[in-house]
């Protein structure tokens, strides 16, 4: 037996595999994403594109989230006003031809997993007045993969007629990447394109759990000036008020449930890790595609940092598309062991534990559904 079968054999579950009908498999999806789908995907994921200013609720205990909505309503309406691809340094960036002061240039929103950073930052995307080929989404390895696929310089011919330009889930743990990312909107900036970003960063560095906004600006050299950093405090939404999140279903339900489900995908947990050490984490989107439900065997702690911080990019691109996940095994809490918990990304396995618990509730239906 040659050593791809094996990995097939192992990556099916013997209940899957006695029923003669298992579904397909993360685990034996390759996907290859050509440069310029890379570029028209830049917009909000799927579970973002419905969202608006109006549809964020603010908590009224904590009044740095209705004045976040407020600060960036006023941010998207400055950007209104044509924008021509190419016209250099706008008015806007310009020292030589004072302004009265129009806001923000750049904003930066600071906060904790679950406060809704996201959604505020899909909402400013949508409520920037200009077409979808003149403003960009994407989380930061989804800019640095696009500049591996473009190139740097065509990477900025490419954005600089952007009027806005958002990037989620800011990395500062990989310096090189960081780096490069703070050249471009550098340039970008030059070129008169407005930013904004959201923060997934090593909360180490943070008093408190909180990220340090001055850290990031210094690491964006020159770009200090171009932001407003806005905090934003509460509580985890996805949980306020909601039940505790299931606990594992056994593994026969686990199978019966990815039978029933149209689309859904059954893969064996271990296997599922080591597959995605094989995916550039900029493709765990396309990975998902079409994907209705993810349905795993056998969930244990994940052995080492490099693999649980894969698992945090998938848990995050099936959370933006809004897939459930059935799951036998471990609870989602028990993934991440206390050193990882205690750690430098903490904050990043804490949401991926909040995104998952999320999906895992959307999963029961399908578990319910799947025994009647």
């Amino acid at each position: 037996m040659s050593s791809s079968a094996a990995h097939s054999s192992h990556s099916v579950p013997t209940a899957a595999r006695d029923a003669g009908a298992a579904p397909g498999a993360l685990s034996e999806r390759h996907p290859h994403v050509p440069a310029e789908q890379l570029v028209a995907e830049l917009v909000p994921p799927p579970r973002f594109d419905a969202v608006r200013f109006d549809t964020y609720i603010p908590d009224p205990d904590q009044p740095s989230q209705a004045e976040a909505v407020e600060v960036l309503r006023g941010f998207a309406a400055s950007l209104g006003g044509p924008s021509p691809a190419g016209s250099g340094r706008r008015r806007w960036f310009r020292r030589s031809r004072p302004a009265a002061p129009r806001g923000p240039r750049g904003v930066y929103l600071d906060g904790g997993y679950g406060v809704g950073k996201t959604h505020l930052l899909a909402s400013l995307w949508h409520a920037t007045d200009a077409p979808p080929e003149r403003k960009a989404f994407g989380t930061f390895v989804e800019l640095t993969n696009l500049v591996g696929a473009l190139g740097f310089q065509q990477t900025v011919r490419t954005l600089a007629g952007h009027r806005l330009l958002c990037i989620d889930e800011f990395e500062l743990d990989d310096p090189g990447d960081t780096v490069l990312v703070s050249t471009l909107l550098g340039r970008l900036v030059d070129e008169g394109v407005a930013l904004a970003a959201t923060s997934n960063t090593l909360p180490g560095r943070l008093g408190e759990g909180r990220f340090a906004a001055a850290d990031f600006l210094r690491e964006i050299q020159g770009l200090a000036d171009h932001f407003r950093p806005l905090r934003i405090d509460g509580e985890d939404y996805r949980h306020r008020g909601l039940p505790q999140a299931p606990a594992p279903f056994a593994e026969a339900e686990v199978v019966r449930a990815a039978q029933r489900t149209p689309g859904a995908t059954l893969d064996a947990f271990p296997a599922l890790l080591d597959h995605l050490a094989t995916v550039h984490p900029s493709r765990y989107g396309a990975l998902c595609e079409g994907v209705r439900a993810v349905c795993l065997t056998g969930l244990t702690p994940v052995p080492d940092q490099a693999t649980a911080l894969r698992l945090v990019v998938l848990a995050d691109r099936l959370y933006d598309r809004e897939v459930p996940v059935v799951a036998s095994g471990r609870p989602f809490d028990a993934l991440f062991g206390e050193d990882m918990l205690k750690g430098g990304y903490r904050k990043k396995y804490f949401r991926a534990i909040s995104r998952l618990t999320a999906l895992a509730r959307d999963g029961e239906t399908l578990v319910g559904s799947a025994g009647d």
